[in-house]
């Protein structure tokens, strides 16, 4: 691998994982998720909510493996002749830091050696959610394919690399127009693999630039009873225009999840249903029925 694009550092020896940085459990599946390398295919679907996870994998041929811990619910089968693993990560790119690293450990790392491997094993994530719509020509029911991902989050600032994997102009840009923060992590700007948007989105969905939140209320403009550091940041977010792109949607993932796939060699990105329209205040509650159409669009395409 070339580490100048992928971030991650290659060298003549192999690298020991010691047993505090790569946690192994007693059966030899990794620690969070309890997946075995051996239970873990080349296409991945990353969904939040477990409950989502059987409603992925009800469209499955068959099923070979399944496993629950915490929020990280796994199914690995076969759809059409593609087999394929259906991943519950929980909310939040936190959960995303470990969902990411600990699937390209079970690809990339041996788990009897605790070594990397010779051979690379290129991953290709697709993260099926929902979001909020921040734009006219995003309705409620909409597909919109994170094209690029602003992270609120700050996770990737921990990581090397990462000013070679983002795009800095967009930020400076967006940090200009919004006169960010210094008490704010450093939003960073980062693009899904171009192959695998190409691949998903045929021209059916909306192809989008997603603020991915540190949280569901403060962070994208929700106001209950604590006030907000800046009640114009939505207004704000709205507005902004960078070439060409605007900001079209909220969620909460999709800058991590696009981030750390680059720095580490895989295919990612994410694909949501706008179930709230921030823009005209309106909200569709009642949306699991339909968001199975998408679910079966993903499956068909990945």
């Amino acid at each position: 691998r070339d580490s100048s694009v992928t971030g991650v550092q290659t060298c003549a020896l192999p690298i020991y994982f010691a047993e505090s940085e790569l946690i192994i459990n007693p059966d030899g599946s990794v620690f969070h998720l309890h997946v075995k390398p051996e239970q873990l295919a080349d296409k991945v679907i990353l969904v939040g909510d477990p409950g989502r996870v059987a409603t992925v994998a009800a469209h499955f041929d068959n099923k070979e493996f399944e496993v629950e811990s915490r929020e990280f619910r796994t199914i690995t089968g076969t759809y059409k002749g593609k087999r394929i693993t259906v991943l519950s990560t929980g909310i939040g790119c936190d959960n995303i830091d470990i969902v990411v690293n600990e699937l390209d450990a079970l690809a990339n790392i041996d788990f009897n050696t605790r070594e990397e491997k010779k051979e690379f094993r290129s991953l290709e994530l697709v993260r099926i959610g929902t979001c909020g719509g921040l734009q006219p020509n995003t309705p409620v029911g909409t597909f919109i394919c994170s094209q690029k991902s602003i992270g609120f989050d700050g996770l990737l600032n921990f990581y090397a690399g990462r000013n070679e994997a983002c795009d800095l102009a967009f930020e400076e840009a967006f940090k200009k127009h919004m006169n960010w923060s210094p008490l704010l992590c450093a939003p960073y700007v980062i693009d899904a693999n171009a192959e695998l948007i190409a691949r998903i989105n045929q021209g059916d969905m909306v192809n989008g630039v997603t603020i991915a939140a540190g949280g569901f209320f403060g962070p994208q403009g929700r106001e209950l009873r604590v006030p907000l550091a800046d009640p114009k940041q939505n207004e704000k977010i709205e507005s902004f225009e960078y070439n060409g792109y605007k900001i079209t949607n909220f969620e909460m993932e999709s800058s991590a999840l696009a981030g750390l796939s680059k720095l580490m060699g895989h295919k990612a990105m994410t694909v949501c249903m706008v179930i709230a329209n921030r823009l005209i205040k309106e909200a569709n509650p009642n949306y699991k029925n339909s968001i199975d159409t998408l679910i079966k669009t993903v499956l068909d395409r990945i």
